[in-house]
């Protein structure tokens, strides 16, 4: 989805400056939705959803910008996956999502996220609000992550 002229590059550089410590509101934000399996949370086929659902929004010209791909870890053995889009796409699951979410970005390792999730719930307590759901920001593949020496993840609270 980059414009790059770099084969091995498809994620932009990702700029954590407007999501970190921000306030995202969203009136029936569109999305396409699909699930992915997962074993104690370590998705399985998450890499196959992508290329699915992305060949799906470009064949309908709907890959909007920027490109937002979000997951709900809500089970130990799968998870939603939301991929934002632009309109409709056919053949595809579509969903939209409405709610203020405050959002927090991070830098490193998954490993981390157990820390990442404590300080996002932390921040938003000092808010003065309650977390209602977590969504979790990927802004790189894996590849592009390690190319750019840097694994962007934003957590997004819903209150």
């Amino acid at each position: 989805m980059a414009t790059t002229t770099d084969p091995d590059i498809c994620c932009p550089r990702f700029d954590p400056t407007p999501w970190d410590r921000a306030e995202v509101t969203w009136t029936d934000r569109l999305f396409v939705k699909d699930r992915v399996h997962s074993i104690l949370r370590i998705p399985l086929d998450f890499g196959a959803a992508m290329r699915r659902d992305l060949q799906r929004l470009q064949a309908a010209g709907a890959v909007p910008d920027p490109a937002i791909v979000l997951t709900d870890e809500n089970s130990l053995w799968g998870a939603d996956v939301y991929i934002a889009a632009a309109k409709d796409v056919p053949g595809a699951t579509m969903a939209r999502l409405s709610g203020t979410f405050l959002c927090r970005a991070y830098e490193g390792p998954y490993s981390r996220m157990r820390t990442w999730i404590g300080d996002t719930k932390a921040y938003v307590a000092s808010q003065g609000r309650q977390v209602r759901r977590l969504l979790f920001g990927y802004t790189t593949c894996p590849r592009c992550a390690k190319i750019y020496g840097q694994n962007w993840v934003v957590l997004l609270a819903q209150v």
